[in-house]
């Protein structure tokens, strides 16, 4: 496991120093598609996952106005609807009413899987060689290793799961477990629990382009596995990086703000 990061710190200083420069990048890496890169969604999967209209966002200020709204989205969830069980969807609507102060994001706790995918922050693939994969994102200086061809099991569930990947022909898949059931998918309220698994797919689609699918199955939340696809596309500005968004400073008021002395400034 040392080794495979290793190769991949060593990988991620090669990609930022041909960071924009796509054209000094190989095809291919030990035979496989190359995805190192800078990736975004552009979507408003961070928002809601499923089919919404433009709204106010819950608890925004009223002299923000339109700042605090909330885009409308045409959903990411094939077939439109997450197939909740009934008290599982009871849950989910407790956590949108809750929204935001109880969505994990405000707290800055690591967004998890499928979340950081498409949360409105930038992230990068490291790939080298046949070695593990890292995926760094700029959200909370989040990362995760796919451990490629392993069928290693997480020794406890962490916030990002444990995650294990192999090639499909052109398709990286990652399948992740051992999440630890406290993260959101979204702002809405969304969710799964400690016993999902989250099959993703990544298949490059021309050089800028990644189809992206993700689907869940967790017989404790849901009455079926379903799935969520979009497009990710290469930050291809000259200048593109990860960059800092350490955002615990920022979620300190939330958190313990009670516990400030009255005459604090």
């Amino acid at each position: 496991m040392q080794h495979g990061w290793k190769i991949a710190l060593g990988a991620a200083a090669t990609l930022a120093a041909a960071t924009g420069a796509q054209a000094q990048e190989p095809a291919e890496i030990a035979g496989n598609p190359n995805l190192n890169g800078i990736w975004q969604a552009m979507n408003s999967a961070h928002w809601n996952l499923e089919p919404h209209s433009a709204a106010i966002a819950p608890a925004a200020p009223e002299e923000i106005g339109a700042i605090g709204a909330i885009p409308a989205g045409l959903g990411v969830v094939e077939g439109g609807a997450i197939p909740y069980l009934p008290e599982a969807a009871a849950q989910r609507d407790a956590n949108a009413e809750s929204a935001p102060q109880a969505d994990p994001e405000a707290a800055c706790y690591l967004p998890g899987i499928p979340r950081a995918t498409y949360m409105n922050h930038p992230f990068q693939i490291i790939q080298g060689g046949n070695d593990d994969i890292l995926f760094v994102y700029e959200y909370a200086s989040a990362n995760r290793v796919i451990h490629m061809d392993s069928d290693e099991v997480a020794p406890i569930d962490t916030w990002m799961g444990w995650s294990n990947g192999a090639w499909d022909g052109d398709t990286l898949v990652v399948v992740t477990t051992a999440q630890n059931g406290r993260t959101w998918m979204d702002r809405a309220g969304n969710y799964l629990s400690p016993t999902a698994t989250v099959t993703e797919r990544f298949t490059l689609n021309g050089p800028n382009h990644l189809d992206y699918e993700a689907t869940i199955e967790d017989p404790a939340v849901y009455s079926e596995p379903w799935t969520i696809s979009m497009p990710l596309y290469r930050r291809v500005e000259p200048n593109a990086q990860i960059l800092e968004f350490k955002c615990v400073p920022f979620s300190e008021d939330l958190l313990y703000g009670d516990l400030k002395p009255e005459d604090a400034e």
